[in-house]
């Protein structure tokens, strides 16, 4: 009696589960949703500015936090040698000037004897025929000096330009407008060396890069001018936006996201290079998402399953699960719309149960 009221517990338990079997339908939509990322502010224009030649700083003219425009003198520097060797190098063009002239003033006599030398020639017996040959080779002789000395004087002339372009490099002007982010030398300091120590640092912020890592599963959506919002934790109550301007086009092997650089205008300063915003990046599948109640997912130490019905036959389909929107969420595996799959799965379903 025993036994009998035994099988008929398990007959109705078997007939109360095979009851509770109901199937859902395998949906698609369109996902549009926006997730969390971190990001990091870089200044959009960073430049170390050094010394070019051995010099001594004589002034510095800023200081951290200063702001400058283009072109303002920064730091002044001083290389007294160099004033020496202007001064050599102006007294050699000097003297291949003389040269120059001197040998200009021969190539002017001899090119007179020769001139005189042939119309005498032309009376008949009057010079003797080696006079002439040796006039013309006097005049090609002084030709060939005058050009000597033409280009030794270009050359001490190119000479001096070039010292005195050095001397440019001693006044350090800011190369674009910005902010100096780091003072590095003070007035005496010896520079342009191998040891050679920075002078300042300076940032443009009031454009900045907002760089994102995007997630590998998200890169389709990735729309060039896209605004997108972000938040600060140094302004909690205040949302900013920037523009999608660049992507690297490549996925970081160790974290498998790519970095994506938003342009932010920063007109009022309040963003830093450094900072770390959260931000809101929209979501966009190019295609839409095939959605399952959450309870219709099976989540083992083994594998992530449905169980779709196949001519009324259980069948597990491997997924791996993405965004929820309400009591669905996505899936990807070898799912078509319409599919039909168990509500309430579990792994107690083995595969080829029957589910009518």
């Amino acid at each position: 009696m025993k036994l009998i009221k035994t099988s008929l517990l398990a007959l109705l338990t078997c007939l109360s589960t095979f009851a509770a079997v109901d199937m859902a339908t395998v949906v698609s939509k369109d996902v549009s949703r926006t997730i969390d990322l971190p990001g990091e502010f870089q200044p959009f224009l960073s430049v170390t500015l050094h010394a070019k030649m051995r010099s001594y700083v004589t002034r510095v003219l800023v200081d951290r936090g200063s702001v400058v425009k283009k072109g303002q003198l920064l730091v002044q520097l001083s290389a007294p040698e160099m004033q020496a060797q202007i001064a050599e190098a102006e007294s050699k063009v000097q003297a291949a000037e003389s040269e120059r002239i001197q040998a200009e003033a021969q190539l002017s006599a001899a090119q007179s004897t020769a001139d005189r030398t042939a119309k005498a020639a032309q009376t008949p017996g009057a010079i003797a025929g080696n006079e002439l040959v040796q006039a013309q080779k006097q005049v090609e002789a002084a030709k060939a000096l005058v050009d000597a000395k033409r280009q030794a004087s270009a050359a001490t002339q190119a000479m001096v330009r070039a010292q005195k372009d050095l001397l440019s490099y001693l006044s350090i002007t800011a190369p674009f407008d910005g902010v100096v982010t780091d003072r590095l030398v003070h007035p005496g300091a010896l520079v342009g060396t191998a040891e050679d120590p920075a002078l300042l640092i300076v940032q443009q912020i009031s454009h900045l890069r907002l760089v994102v890592a995007v997630p590998e599963e998200d890169v389709a959506g990735i729309e060039n001018g896209a605004q997108v919002s972000f938040k600060v934790p140094a302004f909690p109550g205040r949302t900013f936006t920037g523009r999608v301007a660049r992507n690297s086009h490549s996925l970081d092997p160790k974290t498998r996201t790519m970095p994506v650089e938003l342009d932010v205008l920063n007109r009022d300063s309040a963003l830093a290079p450094g900072m770390y915003p959260s931000v809101q990046w929209p979501v966009h599948r190019t295609r839409p998402s095939l959605f399952v109640p959450k309870t219709s997912v099976v989540t083992t130490t083994e594998r992530t399953f449905v169980i779709r019905s196949k001519n009324g036959i259980a069948e597990w389909v491997s997924v791996s699960k993405g965004a929820s929107d309400g009591d669905l969420v996505e899936v990807r595996g070898d799912l078509q719309t319409g599919d039909k799959v168990v509500r309430r799965a579990t792994d107690e379903i083995r595969e080829g149960t029957s589910l009518n």
